[in-house]
């Protein structure tokens, strides 16, 4: 980690943080060089109390601002009662946690789980099982269809979809029974299900975050739901990252309308039939997610089959309780949607003055730049050091793409503030 102990724009007291968790700590992650000791709403707060926009929100785990208090407040309140039970017993909160998920996305049950690997990890074990209880696949035979280019997270079995070598080497031998089809591509996908019929499930983002916010055709993913329906397919859908109203709408696979779930996912054309959330289903407070399906789908696993000590804690589940109502009663939603338009359109008018941003693209405030050079290049971290230094944090994502990603809390003042930030810094590389 010398690149980072030798900035310049580092005080003593930042190197030393630095330096201290290359020597104690795995070197298994890249953090942008910035040392952080506070959050409050949309913006971070360094070591030496410099400020700065969150322009990632943690991968879309904040969307609802930093240290929310109506959340913080579940949460210690929650803390000084009853933090675990395990499994083993039920406890009081479970229960209304579930209904209140299930409710509100329009599914007959919730199982909790704790990261967005595990919840994905969930989903792929639950789609197995109902092919072959329900579809009637020969056993061990069942295969699981994702979109190339995935991110699902970093376990062997979510490996084994991905195509990033920096994801697989080293770590074989893979799962099998996986398959890839094109992202984005209706006659692909109708081509591998219509070619097998041992396909269980196909796991897809409904936008592509790793990848660099890559957002697919307006009715793809209808045509998604439409054929796994045709061939008897579960569509599962990833919202860890799109969810809970990162892109303009309570998931990004409500395509119909601008929602608060319930009413409108029960009527969605694109509705998943496995659906998989994180990340902000707690706010940024602790790790939580969930996978929802309906009855046919759910009760395929019997006790003793699947689980984990933490999930559906009842700190988790007052947690999420609080941090999905906060989401939809301080409209949150509608706040991703209307300003992520106002940055789209600031981000294309620097675009149409600096020819180094090749392409803008997003949805709600789901956004990035691809800049224009190679995914090899280092000029998207180099780009991102300079936001940083000018008091925004974002990070490249495959080299040259900018993922941009407030807290859904942000206001249009402070959209314009950061676009001013945005377009200093790359005045700075003028191809």
């Amino acid at each position: 980690m010398a690149h980072t102990t030798t900035d310049t724009a580092l005080s003593a007291l930042s190197i030393g943080l630095i330096e201290k968790e290359s020597t104690y700590g795995a070197h298994n992650y890249h953090p942008l060089p910035v040392v952080l000791s506070r959050g409050e709403g949309v913006f971070l707060y360094d070591v030496d109390g410099k400020r700065y926009f969150d322009f990632l929100s943690s991968y879309s785990a904040v969307n609802q601002g930093h240290c929310h208090p109506k959340i913080i407040k579940a949460m210690t309140d929650q803390a000084s009662k009853l933090t675990l039970t395990s499994r083993a017993f039920y406890n009081n909160l479970l229960g209304s946690c579930e209904e209140y998920l299930s409710k509100t996305f329009g599914f007959d049950k919730v199982l909790m789980m704790n990261s967005g690997a595990e919840a994905v990890e969930t989903a792929m074990k639950l789609v197995r099982k109902w092919a072959y209880q329900v579809k009637g696949i020969p056993e061990n035979h069942a295969i699981l269809l994702f979109a190339s280019h995935n991110f699902h997270g970093r376990t062997i079995s979510v490996i084994s979809a991905s195509n990033d070598p920096d994801s697989t080497k080293g770590f074989g031998p893979l799962m099998p029974g996986i398959d890839k089809v094109t992202y984005n591509d209706v006659d692909a996908l109708e081509q591998k299900l219509s070619s097998n019929p041992n396909i269980a499930a196909f796991i897809v983002e409904p936008i592509q975050g790793e990848a660099g916010v890559i957002v697919p055709d307006d009715h793809y993913l209808t045509a998604v739901k439409n054929l796994c329906t045709k061939y008897n397919v579960l569509f599962v859908a990833d919202e860890i990252q799109t969810g809970m109203g990162r892109t303009g709408s309570l998931l990004a696979t409500c395509t119909n309308c601008q929602c608060n779930g319930g009413t409108c996912s029960k009527q969605n054309p694109s509705k998943p039939d496995v659906l998989i959330l994180g990340k902000a289903l707690s706010g940024g407070t602790m790790p939580v997610s969930a996978v929802l399906a309906n009855d046919e789908v759910m009760l395929t696993i019997k006790p003793g089959e699947h689980g984990s000590t933490f999930g559906g804690n009842p700190l988790a589940c007052a947690v999420t309780m609080a941090s999905v109502r906060v989401l939809m009663e301080e409209k949150m939603v509608e706040n991703a949607f209307n300003m992520g338009n106002i940055f789209r359109a600031g981000l294309r008018e620097i675009a149409s003055r600096n020819p180094i941003i090749r392409e803008v693209r997003g949805k709600g405030l789901l956004n990035a730049i691809e800049i224009d050079t190679p995914e090899s290049s280092d000029l998207g971290w180099k780009i991102c050091l300079t936001f940083r230094d000018l008091g925004l944090l974002a990070k490249p994502t495959h080299g040259n793409k900018i993922r941009l990603a407030p807290p859904l809390i942000i206001t249009e003042e402070q959209i314009h503030e950061a676009l001013e930030i945005i377009e200093n810094a790359l005045d700075m590389y003028r191809l």
